[in-house]
């Protein structure tokens, strides 16, 4: 098949969150089963130009009909590790890519709004004629859209439209001044129920909505993710629609770039180590303990985090964990940054309170290579979060052999399962700890079974992490899965 991806992100050389890792990894994935994928990206000034080899013009001065006039662009191609990408760029003086940013401009939506009518318009100018357009998020919820209302009736009738839909939380809400510019200029025909209206304001249109409503095949990225979204309220208004379209609508877990995330061939390791060299993981430890400046005491265990300090990852429960561990007589390490003021300031604070403790250690930002350092030493990976689509911090730590503690929610239940409860895995099949309520008692009881198992019963511990050690998380299953889903709405 040939596919083509049209994203706001592909790692590393557009690299805001998880979904840069996604997009990459994916068409890796499609790529090494026979398929040829290509990618459409924004052109952005900040993006890191060092990763793209032999960058070059691909198509001068595309026009792109915009708001009763045209927008020229000039699209460059390159391979980013081996993907096949096109970089989009607008001769505009909106400079809708030239920001020092990739989101969070007051114009977003009608930057990405740009995009998508960009990216189609190249397809067709182009001649490209893929059997597979995936789309991701609410930044290319309006492709399927074009293409059903505008495109198919100028030679691409034959496409069809995956989009996978990474985070409910933002949406693309906007007004009629998209459907003007983007030459979807009937109003009342779009400020449909059943179309574009947002769900709970009448006076807008949702990106994300269009992308549901116009896809041939749309997914979350874990079946349990699908699952919330229909049945409970973290679809942020949208699960009436998920309703209605059932039937095309499901859930994939993400993969892992087992290339990347390998502690046998991990060179930000200062020892690799796998499961038949488990024991070497403990040099990774010490070293840790001398960058950081920790007490080195192997009767104490090491707990991390890893990711953002914000709302999504439970925030007040990294917080929590932090002293819990303490008091339990075990030795804590944090790599994360906030998102907002108040958090920000909130952990700078604890950073410096316990700043003297041998046993702790708070690193607010982030370091790729301490990262890796941190899932080689680490014997249990807190991820407390409120919500987790997927989550790929406790899928490394497994990896990694450190022990994921878990809220039961999203893609963390469909990828870790309770030593002492799970009713659906074999005892030899368990590979973590799992609570469900949001509060730090449900916190405690499952961190306290972790760091309990790992003082009174070394040899169980050891078992447990090398029972997560051998499960695979790569792409390859997920992989097989996107092209049945590919197929299938071929056929």
């Amino acid at each position: 098949m040939y596919i083509v991806q049209i994203a706001s992100e592909c790692a590393p050389v557009i690299k805001a969150g998880g979904l840069g890792d996604v997009i990459y990894g994916l068409s890796r994935e499609l790529e090494l089963r026979g398929h040829c994928v290509e990618l459409i990206l924004p052109m952005y000034d900040c993006m890191r130009y060092d990763h793209i080899w032999g960058l070059h013009d691909a198509y001068r001065n595309l026009e792109v009909p915009w708001h009763g006039s045209s927008i020229f662009c000039d699209v460059f191609c390159g391979w980013v590790h081996g993907r096949l990408c096109f970089f989009i760029q607008p001769k505009s003086s909106d400079n809708f890519f030239n920001r020092g940013h990739y989101y969070g401009a007051l114009d977003d939506h009608m930057r990405f709004a740009f995009f998508s009518k960009a990216a189609m318009e190249f397809l067709l100018r182009s001649n490209k004629r893929p059997d597979i357009i995936h789309c991701h998020d609410w930044q290319t919820g309006l492709v399927p859209v074009l293409l059903y209302e505008i495109y198919r009736f100028h030679g691409m009738d034959h496409q069809r439209v995956c989009y996978t839909i990474h985070n409910f939380k933002h949406q693309g809400i906007a007004g009629a001044n998209i459907l003007h510019a983007t030459g979807l200029n009937n109003d009342s025909y779009y400020f449909s129920y059943d179309r574009l209206q947002d769900n709970f304001n009448p006076n807008a249109i949702n990106f994300m909505k269009g992308g549901i409503v116009y896809s041939n095949y749309v997914n979350t990225v874990s079946p349990h993710h699908a699952w919330e979204a229909r049945f409970s309220d973290i679809s942020c208004g949208l699960g009436h629609t998920l309703e209605l379209n059932q039937q095309k609508f499901g859930g994939i877990l993400n993969g892992l770039d087992y290339e990347v995330w390998n502690p046998e061939i991990d060179p930000l390791l200062a020892s690799n180590f796998g499961p038949k060299t488990f024991g070497d993981k403990a040099k990774n430890k010490q070293a840790l303990r001398e960058r950081l400046m920790l007490e080195a005491d192997d009767n104490k265990p090491m707990v991390c985090f890893i990711g953002r300090l914000d709302g999504q990852k439970g925030v007040h429960l990294v917080h929590h964990s932090i002293y819990y561990a303490l008091d339990q007589e075990s030795q804590f390490v944090l790599l994360g940054s906030a998102t907002e003021p108040n958090l920000s300031k909130w952990f700078w604070h604890e950073k410096q309170h316990l700043n003297d403790n041998p046993n702790v250690h708070l690193e607010l930002g982030f370091d790729e290579e301490l990262a890796h350092l941190i899932y080689g030493a680490a014997d249990i990976i807190v991820v407390p979060s409120n919500y987790e689509p997927c989550g790929l911090t406790q899928m490394i730590g497994l990896r990694y052999g450190a022990i994921p503690v878990v809220r039961g929610v999203g893609g963390l239940v469909n990828t870790v399962f309770d030593r002492d409860y799970d009713q659906n895995h074999p005892p030899e099949k368990r590979n973590g700890f799992v609570f469900y309520q949001p509060d730090q008692y449900a916190l405690e009881t499952a961190l306290g079974r972790a760091i309990a198992l790992y003082k009174d019963d070394p040899v169980a511990f050891k078992t447990l992490a090398l029972q997560g050690m051998a499960y695979d998380y790569s792409w390859n299953k997920p992989g097989l899965q996107y092209v049945e889903a590919y197929e299938y709405i071929r056929a």
